[in-house]
């Protein structure tokens, strides 16, 4: 039997959210993925550092993650949760393999920044819905991204 949801938005403003949030949770998954790859197969002089600051991302991604599809639940609509769903739905591509370390950092620093774009591009949505757990949401995962994306392109400075 399914239950009415009355939070206070429409059920139109809900799916659109909804489905923002899957393509966020699709670049959020991706990005984890490309990140623990990473985190696996960095190597050379910088080894040590960006394998324990990759580990730190993909640990905060993986938390990220479950959040957004959380979100998703409780505005009442089926979050993805398979590679084919995450493959449609990323504007993220997939780590090639064989990277070297600053390709590694470049890449993240990219994708970070491509994330935090796409959070951007829900919140028109969001506020006209007055969501503000899902601004909330958005807000702290742009400042995440965002902070991570200066941190990476730190490292590439020479």
């Amino acid at each position: 039997m399914s239950q009415s949801i009355n939070i206070g938005m429409s059920e139109n403003d809900r799916t659109a959210i909804a489905n923002g949030l899957a393509g966020l949770l699709a670049d959020t998954y991706t990005l984890y993925l490309k990140t623990h790859n990473f985190h696996w197969n960095v190597k050379g002089p910088m080894f040590n550092s960006l394998h324990l600051m990759f580990e730190t991302e993909y640990m905060e991604l993986a938390l990220a993650v479950d959040e957004i599809a959380e979100r998703i639940r409780a505005l009442g609509m089926p979050a993805p949760g398979s590679y084919a769903e995450f493959g449609s739905l990323t504007g993220l591509q997939e780590a090639k393999g064989g990277e070297k370390a600053m390709q590694m950092v470049a890449a993240l620093a990219a994708d970070h920044e491509a994330v935090s774009a796409r959070a951007r591009s829900i919140f028109d949505v969001v506020e006209k819905a007055n969501d503000q757990p899902t601004a909330d949401l958005l807000t702290r995962r742009m400042e995440i991204h965002e902070k991570t994306a200066w941190m990476l392109r730190s490292t590439l400075d020479e």
